[in-house]
């Protein structure tokens, strides 16, 4: 994983992903004590960053073995970033999603023209075995959520993105602060921006009780959390950082944040009532350590990447339910 990757797969994308702009507001600057942008990849086609990802590894692909049809396994937002790549390409594709995954993101990757199938997360049942038994049947090919070079390439565009609106912005110097499942982003953000912009330093953020990466940067090996699903942000739950994406973020990365659901929720809140952006739960924790978590923050700026928002509507009015009016 390099940066001539990261440039590459960012050629590919030129004319089919969307530049998702960086946004900014008085109110949520005041909450903070500092300047506040997050850069809102909930705008991003399929409601997250992880389009950038899929088309990037689906178009690298050799043209007979893309023919054959792609797999990929995801809570959602992989999913639907695969389902679509795949779709306009012109081929197949089968997703396997946890039987608990929100209801909007099932029916999105299905909507995609992706075969869907259904596995119980909670109950054990390995995604694993279940996708190496349909590879080998149908002859198709893995594309991983995080820990596959092409997926960090393309979403690693993000950080040229970033490096580019700082610029225009007149940002010079920042803490990003980017939601960490796998660490796919975080790792390939952190190595466009040690090219594109240096003075800027990468931070994976977390939900409580999913702190994987965060325990792993400070025990300097890879930690697994606990349990293996739960809680709200869904989206950035994985069992431990990735064997590719950990070394990436141990050389790169600041120390990571760690949030709690209730303040994921305000932050949601927040976005919707002064940058009226809608951000699901696990796409909202970059920008809920930048407001709430600001003594562990340096700097007059700070970055925040508002990774998706493909949220359940019950889940949504729960936190718009925190405003204050």
């Amino acid at each position: 994983m390099n940066i001539d990757m990261i440039r590459a797969a960012n050629a590919r994308l030129v004319g089919q992903k969307r530049v998702t702009p960086m946004l900014s507001s008085p109110f949520l600057d005041q909450i903070a004590g500092r300047r506040v942008f997050v850069k809102a990849e909930c705008l991003q086609h399929t409601g997250s960053f992880k389009f950038r990802g899929g088309f990037a590894a689906v178009s690298a692909l050799p043209m007979a073995q893309r023919a054959r049809g792609v797999i990929a396994f995801s809570s959602g937002n992989h999913a639907q970033g695969v389902a679509l790549a795949a779709r306009m390409h012109g081929v197949a594709a089968t997703i396997i999603m946890p039987a608990d995954a929100p209801a909007m993101k099932i029916a999105n990757t299905r909507a995609y023209g992706a075969e869907v199938v259904l596995y119980d997360r909670a109950g054990g049942e390995s995604r694993e075995e279940i996708g190496a038994r349909l590879t080998a049947e149908k002859g198709l090919t893995l594309i991983k959520p995080y820990d596959e070079p092409q997926v960090i390439a393309g979403q690693g565009t993000v950080g040229l993105e970033i490096a580019a609106q700082a610029e225009e912005l007149g940002i010079e110097a920042a803490e990003v602060l980017v939601c960490c499942g796998g660490g796919g982003l975080t790792s390939g953000i952190a190595v466009a921006l040690a090219a594109d912009a240096p003075q800027f330093l990468v931070r994976p953020v977390e939900p409580e009780g999913f702190d994987d990466t965060a325990r792993s940067l400070q025990s300097g090996q890879i930690e697994t959390n606990a349990a293996p699903s739960g809680g709200i942000c869904d989206a950035i739950v994985t069992p431990s950082p990735g064997q590719i994406t950990f070394p990436i973020m141990q050389g790169l990365c600041g120390a990571g944040l760690v949030v709690s659901e209730d303040e994921v929720l305000r932050a949601m809140a927040l976005a919707w009532a002064r940058l009226k952006i809608v951000v699901e739960p696990g796409g909202c924790v970059a920008l809920a350590a930048a407001l709430f978590h600001s003594e562990k923050i340096d700097g007059d700026s700070v970055v925040a990447v508002a990774t998706g928002g493909n949220v359940d509507a019950a889940l949504f009015q729960r936190a718009l339910a925190l405003l204050e009016v």
